[in-house]
């Protein structure tokens, strides 16, 4: 379609006139108006496109969208990820709380935004908490304080006084876990009571390191070092048993399992009265299981018919959910034994053929895994076990400690203040 020639008077009052030439249908005219004429000629651009205005000029645009796919998982808040949503899994909402996951920062920028203050949870939170802040600003001076409740005020009156007395947890280091079908590793030594506080004076404190398990047919697995809080030492745990060469389980504060052994029938070693618990014993009938290792609450399982021993059950200081000094796992064999698993308070499997025992986490003071029987080289080594820890708590009405090395963890929670150490330092009061 053509447009024929159209002629325009100027409006009245001066207004100028014009003429549209003659365009084709692909090529529409537009006109503004106004004392002169005003036309634009714009193709017809792509479908759906939207004519914009961008001050006297016309364009042919796409529409502009306002919409989008959700990224990532349902409450999880939406994010620009590199032009496309995307779901912040540690940022996620219930439609009236808003969370801040894994222990991550909430943070507040300064002007430039290159630095930052922030808060975030501790690690280790035992129970829920929420902290009620007061209506109103107080005085210069004061300090936040909370009641025990999660309500907090203003006050002027803050503790000052050191605490007469503190609880204390204090796990050494756990043994490693035996070679070749070994016995698995016994739990760090474990003692909790209270102790008297003399004001201003440094408490030293150790936190021992794991025993590593066995490499070799040799020796049993190494035991764990001590941990030690001012007069307090528990002792490391024992190592496991070892094919053709440390039969037996070392004794320690929580004693290792006795090695997988078709001739003799091996000891579990000793525990140490108000700290552990011994390993078990092996069986010489096929297929030949070995001992798991003590741990703090229970002596370790022996082998019997099929199935290596156990690891000894570790404890749970205070009930606070987190259990220590468990015994490692016995390993299996060859021969068809299945491995111990490892007791409550650590993750020392013992090994199935072939692979080798399981390694406790550190801080736990557990026992290794005994290494898989028969099955010569790596696969045949013992677990290492856990490094201890040390951990002190009173009651946070007193005031906080006057100095700490070693960079404790340090955390409040159920009315308590805790002093958690994963190495050695000092605390005084």
């Amino acid at each position: 379609m053509v447009l024929k020639t159209v002629s325009t008077l100027g409006a009245t009052g001066g207004g100028g006139g014009g003429t549209v030439t003659a365009v084709t249908a692909t090529s529409p005219v537009i006109s503004s108006g106004g004392t002169a004429p005003n036309v634009s000629f714009i193709a017809a651009g792509t479908a759906g496109n939207v004519l914009t205005s961008i001050g006297g000029v016309w364009t042919s645009n796409a529409a502009v969208g306002g919409g989008g796919t959700p990224g990532g998982s349902t409450t999880q808040f939406q994010y620009n990820n590199g032009g496309a949503f995307a779901g912040a899994a540690n940022l996620t909402t219930d439609g009236a709380n808003v969370t801040v996951g894994s222990a991550n920062t909430l943070r507040f920028a300064n002007l430039t935004s290159t630095r930052y203050v922030g808060f975030k949870a501790n690690a280790i939170v035992a129970a829920n908490v929420t902290w009620t802040l007061p209506v109103t600003d107080g005085t210069s001076g004061q300090a936040l304080v909370t009641d025990g409740a999660g309500n907090l005020s203003w006050s002027s009156t803050l503790p000052t006084n050191p605490p007469p007395s503190v609880d204390y947890l204090v796990v050494a280091g756990g043994g490693g876990g035996g070679y070749s079908g070994g016995g698995g590793g016994g739990g760090g030594g474990y003692k909790s009571s209270t102790l008297s506080i003399t004001p201003s004076n440094s408490y030293t404190i150790t936190v021992g390191a794991a025993g590593s398990g066995a490499t070799s047919g040799a020796a049993a697995g190494s035991n764990g070092t001590n941990s030690v809080f001012s007069s307090i030492t528990s002792t490391g745990g024992g190592g496991g048993g070892s094919y053709n060469g440390g039969l037996n389980g070392v004794a320690g504060g929580s004693g290792g399992g006795a090695a997988a052994n078709d001739l003799a029938v091996g000891t579990g070693g000793t525990g140490n009265s108000g700290e552990g618990f011994a390993g078990g014993v092996n069986n010489t009938t096929t297929p030949f299981p070995s001992g798991g290792g003590g741990g703090a609450a229970a002596v370790g399982a022996n082998g019997s018919g099929s199935q290596s021993g156990a690891g000894g059950s570790g404890s749970n200081w205070q009930s606070l959910g987190t259990f220590y000094s468990g015994g490692g796992g016995g390993g299996g064999t060859s021969l068809g034994a299945t491995r111990g698993l490892a007791g409550n308070g650590s993750t020392g499997n013992g090994g199935n053929y072939p692979s080798a025992g399981s390694a406790a986490a550190a801080n736990t003071g557990g026992g290794g895994g005994g290494g898989s029987n028969l099955n010569l080289g790596a696969n045949s080594y013992g677990g290492n076990g856990g490094s201890g820890v040390v951990i002190i708590r009173y009651s946070n009405t007193y005031a906080l400690a006057v100095s700490t090395t070693g960079a404790p963890t340090i955390t409040n929670t159920g009315g308590y203040r805790y002093y958690t150490f994963t190495g050695s330092g000092s605390i005084t009061f």
